[in-house]
């Protein structure tokens, strides 16, 4: 559904000055607002790309980055696209308002709307005359717009009864061959035709080439056509002089686009979600040289990115191929493929998983690629660790005729070692890197931390020492205090070079349970080292008793004496958090012991108090004693120790 212009066919006379540029760039991709993707142009004089979207009724121009510079609108249906030869000029296919539309690609402008058969379907310039394919089902056929005279004149139904649909066209550059292929039938059925008198004649029909076509395009040199088809699983290549076969481009089940580069590079595309997408061969070649696997841009299903039906088109100078993608929630995408005809270098490391500080190891590995790599490449060789967390550079290694490398080196620091190689890349090849690491050993030192298991009063100042034994270098020391509660983050309380004992301290006020941790982070010769001292906080805890007549200190406690027709009220205050239940014990003392009378738990409110009055029938003349308590997780939560608070002593009168 594409045609090179005659004016891409310039840079076929400079291909080697043009391809023989630098190793590939990084390829970009960016969003395209369309909602389905028919065809794709790309204008190498003004650098813009053509996508038109039939379902929105528009054509989408970007730049070569990709980036949305204009919108033409108002084209319901518009599926192929032809540039004049000049680049002055686009061509669209509007199917639904029966129509091809000319506009200018430097404005953007309407200059022409020519009204044609029912449906066009693709348009391709041949033997100075623009055709186009068109029809509804049952009555395809072609017809032409001669610009020769003083009025474009438009022709149709050429071709005898022959297309059940609006066939798919194209023509090589300044070529009078033009090619026709059924679309949305099986078998395939192929045309070629000679326009060369201004008319439509037919030299060749066939059929049988396959099923379900996808897209094809007639190589700059007008010689052959290649044929992306659902079927079979590769690209078919046929003579324009009589269709047939003349080899084919392999790449993988369900071909559906292809583009030729003016200096005769071919990009065949399938619609695989699981297989690579785009095949690139060379002018000539016979094997590709790079393959594209597209991502998976939708988190919602398992699938890659899939190629656009005919969503391949070169830039002219053959410096990048842009590539249409959607997902399956119909996102659509525009890949920019800088320098497609390099073929990419990898670099496999293969090193220890282990090895010992000080002694010597091997890396080994390959360098390989598509295309053979120059003889006596050298790469180079970078060690990473932790006392050169920005690399060293060491002795670049030389490659072997198979491509095979090995090298010695002794790692001077343990911990993760890291060696990196590099090949910069060259006219052919794009760069390549790869790595591998090794753990070399270190020695341990020893690190103790104070206090575990301890348990202190709320708001108690602590000191926390953490002690730490030989090393090499690094004597520095991290102390991080995690309070229990998810609402209190882990944090780092200090950190310092310990004294010359070692030490390193730090005082905490303890107000929740807390695990404590001391790190030494290591160096190039011990490795590192956590402990941990998990240290308990308790509650602050009162209890006030109200509603008495009188105290006495007697038995050895103050007592609060009430009237047996008297509540006593208990106000208990404890450290607040959310959700925390205070325990109310009472006790009754019988023959010299106390023995338990019961407890209950209440709901403390936001400021941590909680009020409970006794009630009921109270006999005189027992002794009483009621406290207040937080119990770890019974109460509610687990950030504190247990706390008791203090007995109050109390005993009713008549």
């Amino acid at each position: 559904m594409r045609t090179l212009t005659t004016a891409t066919t310039l840079a076929v006379l400079f291909g080697s000055a043009v391809l023989t540029a630098t190793p590939a760039t990084a390829d970009t991709t960016a969003s395209l607002p369309v909602k389905q993707a028919a065809d794709i142009v790309v204008d190498g004089v003004h650098q813009r790309v053509f996508v038109s979207d039939p379902s929105n009724g528009k054509i989408v121009v970007t730049d070569y980055a990709g980036t949305v510079v204009r919108q033409l609108t108002d084209l319901p249906g518009v599926v192929g696209l032809e540039l004049s030869a000049d680049s002055g000029t686009l061509y669209a296919a509007v199917r639904d308002a029966d129509a091809i539309v000319a506009f200018d690609t430097v404005t953007g402008t309407e200059t022409a709307r020519y009204a044609v058969g029912e449906n066009p379907l693709s348009v391709a310039l041949a033997g100075g005359k623009l055709w186009f394919g068109y029809g509804t089902a049952g009555d395809g056929n072609i017809g032409s717009v001669d610009f020769s005279g003083e009025q474009p004149v438009v022709t149709l139904a050429q071709e005898d009864v022959l297309w059940y649909f609006a066939p798919m066209l194209d023509a090589a550059p300044g070529s009078s061959t033009l090619i026709a292929g059924a679309t949305a039938q099986s078998p395939v059925s192929l045309a070629s035709y000679d326009v060369s008198s201004g008319t439509l004649t037919r030299t060749v029909y066939t059929t049988g080439t396959g099923s379900s076509l996808g897209d094809l395009q007639v190589t700059p040199d007008g010689k052959d056509v290649v044929v992306a088809s659902g079927s079979p699983y590769h690209h078919q290549v046929f003579r324009t002089s009589d269709l047939t076969a003349d080899g084919s481009y392999a790449s993988a089940a369900y071909p559906n686009a292809v583009a030729i580069a003016p200096d005769g590079a071919v990009a065949a595309g399938i619609s695989g979600a699981y297989e690579p997408d785009v095949y690139v061969y060379r002018p000539g070649g016979t094997t590709f040289v790079r393959e594209y696997d597209f991502p998976d841009t939708d988190p919602r299903v398992t699938g890659a990115d899939e190629l656009a039906d005919s969503g391949l088109a070169w830039a002219p100078d053959g410096s990048r191929l842009f590539a249409v993608t959607s997902n399956y929630s119909g996102v659509y995408s525009l890949r920019v493929l800088e320098a497609p005809t390099t073929p990419t270098t990898s670099i496999t490391v293969d090193a220890p998983a282990t090895a010992t500080r000080a002694k010597q190891l091997t890396v080994k590995g390959k360098i390989s690629s598509r295309v053979a790599l120059p003889a006596g490449i050298k790469l180079t060789a970078t060690r990473t660790d932790v006392e050169s967390p920005s690399g060293k550079a060491l002795t670049p290694v030389t490659v072997k005729a198979d491509g095979t490398y090995s090298f010695v080196d002794t790692p001077p620091a343990g911990g993760k070692v890291t060696y990196t190689l590099k090949y910069a890349g060259d006219t052919d090849h794009t760069s390549g890197t790869g790595s591998d690491t090794v753990e070399v050993s270190r020695a341990t030192t020893t690190l103790t931390l104070n206090n575990n298991g301890k348990v202190y009063a709320y708001g108690a100042d602590v000191n926390f020492t953490a002690r730490l034994g030989t090393t090499y270098k690094n004597r520095k020391v991290e102390i991080w205090a995690d309070p229990f509660g998810s609402d209190k983050p882990n944090t780092l309380v200090k950190s310092g070079t310990v004294n010359s004992s070692g030490n390193l301290s730090v005082v905490l006020d303890l107000k929740r349970d807390t695990k404590v941790t001391a790190k030494f982070l290591g160096d190039a010769r011990y490795a590192p080292k956590t402990v941990t001292s998990t240290v308990g906080a308790e509650v602050k805890v009162s209890t006030s008793v109200s509603g008495h007549y009188k105290t006495s200190y007697t038995w050895g406690h103050t007592y609060y004496y009430f009237k047996k027709t008297k509540n006593p009220l208990f106000t208990n205050t404890m450290t607040a958090y959310p959700g925390r239940k205070q325990r109310l014990q009472f006790q009754i003392y019988y023959n010299g012991t106390w023995y338990d009378n019961g407890s209950k738990y209440f709901t403390l409110s936001s400021a941590g108090v909680s009020k409970v009055e006794l009630t009921g029938e109270h006999e005189t003349g027992w002794r009483t004693r009621v406290r207040s308590s937080y119990v770890n997780s019974s109460s509610g939560d687990t950030v504190n120790s247990t706390t008791h608070g203090a007995w109050k002593y109390f005993t009713f009168t008549s």
